[in-house]
């Protein structure tokens, strides 16, 4: 085993950063414990209630938060050492999770205790997203930002996947209370690791005035400054609207009809996650020239998760179409985070980073509400194929800016292999 670490370290240099391999653990942890939720608060509120209409509702209960609460991440992350931030947005969604995980087992979750618990869940995910952009590039040098963005989602991923699986197979077996249960407890588990990075804050510079309204102000000048940041953010919020209200709502509902519920349901969101880890391989080696021409393309692929539920393909191929869907969210996401740590200065970067979830987010819980009501007025598989031509859509206009077709990646044209760092020269190491 210490050989095989020692080889690991030497073909991947951030292996050597203390700090990098405290936040490898807690990514392994924290993604496995939330699959569980995401393929058992769907399923708890469908045997609950039978209605997708309600399940619209607890869904967007969940996005509805990051109207707020992320650009108040923003700031504070921008401030404080993010990981204390992460650490209480673990705990936010775990004592959401765990409370309504007991209240199924108990056999009294009502409509409203799940759009009360969801929206605690959706403020922790809200208050996790800038802070877990602003982290990575505290702990590790630029030279090797992408390697390290690759490995930690490669982790992430590969905990999901099999998170997922299980919980499938959990929800099944035992119904989505125990699914719960399992998430808050094991986001619990992840604070000891958080709180052991040392990543420090932002100092401010002398003179430098502090306010949350001054800060924002800032952080939305550099955000609008970027003409291709801010294209893109507008994209995705289309794409992500669509998705999430024709996968994320309409989907459980067609795998509980026509596919074997619940564990075709965990059988595809696993798909997903191993072709988010074949991704992050491929994203260890891949540096395009023109990094944002992919981010942009990636979006009109994801179109092909409505559409495999919209023509009704065999579970087999919904299941490849997800792995493909995966492989390309990742790459995507890998090189839009290394492109915003590279354009974007570090003080202001969980600020930008706020503005870019909440520009992709705001119109999920439209997606989610309407998804439901528009499903049962013209039925499940025209919703998705309006879903899927949306995406599509939006994802050209996106090309039409230049800088969206020519911001070059300064990797790309660097033949060098970045040099290994050893603890004592990386950042908070």
């Amino acid at each position: 085993m210490a050989m095989l670490w020692r080889v690991a370290a030497r073909r991947f240099p951030v292996l050597a950063i203390r700090d990098f391999r405290l936040l490898l653990a807690d990514r392994l942890l924290a993604p496995a414990a939330v699959a569980f939720s995401m393929v058992g608060v769907s399923f708890a509120v469908l045997d609950a209630t039978g209605s997708t209409a309600d399940l619209s509702y607890v869904l967007a209960a969940q996005i509805a938060p990051s109207l707020v609460f992320t650009l108040i991440s923003g700031v504070i992350s921008d401030r404080v050492p993010p990981q204390r931030v992460i650490v209480a947005a673990n705990v936010m969604i775990a004592v959401a999770e765990g409370l309504l995980g007991v209240l199924v087992l108990a056999g009294d979750a009502r409509l409203w205790q799940m759009i009360v618990l969801e929206t605690l869940n959706g403020v922790g995910m809200a208050v996790f997203w800038p802070a877990s952009q602003a982290l990575l590039p505290k702990i590790v040098p630029d030279p090797l930002l992408q390697q390290a963005n690759a490995l930690s989602r490669l982790a992430m991923n590969g905990a999901q996947m099999g998170g997922a699986a299980v919980a499938g197979v959990v929800v099944a077996a035992v119904g989505p209370g125990w699914a719960m249960t399992v998430c808050g407890v094991g986001l619990l588990g992840t604070i000891p690791m958080l709180l052991a990075i040392r990543a420090p804050g932002h100092e401010p510079a002398a003179g430098e005035e502090a306010g949350m309204l001054r800060e924002l102000r800032e952080g939305w000048s550099e955000f609008r400054s970027h003409s291709w940041l801010w294209t893109i953010v507008l994209q995705y919020g289309v794409v992500l609207m669509a998705w999430y209200g024709s996968f994320q709502v309409l989907g459980p509902p067609v795998a509980k009809a026509h596919l074997g519920g619940p564990a075709s349901w965990g059988a595809i969101m696993s798909a997903e996650a191993l072709g988010l880890i074949v991704g992050g391989l491929v994203s260890l080696r891949f540096t395009p020239r023109r990094p944002l021409l992919v981010v942009v393309c990636m979006g009109a692929i994801t179109a092909l998760s409505p559409l495999s539920l919209a023509m009704r393909w065999p579970l087999v191929a919904i299941c490849l179409a997800a792995v493909v869907i995966g492989v390309a969210m990742e790459i995507m996401v890998v090189q839009w985070s290394v492109t915003l740590a590279r354009n974007v200065p570090p003080g202001k970067l969980a600020r930008v980073s706020a503005y870019d979830a909440l520009g992709s987010v705001m119109a999920m819980p439209v997606g989610a509400l309407i998804a439901g009501p528009i499903a049962a007025q013209i039925g499940l598989s025209a919703t998705q194929y309006g879903a899927a031509a949306l995406m599509i859509v939006a994802s050209g206009l996106a090309l039409l800016p230049r800088d969206v077709r020519t911001l070059r990646s300064p990797a790309a044209d660097d033949a060098t292999v970045p040099p290994a760092v050893s603890p004592s020269s990386a950042p908070s190491a």
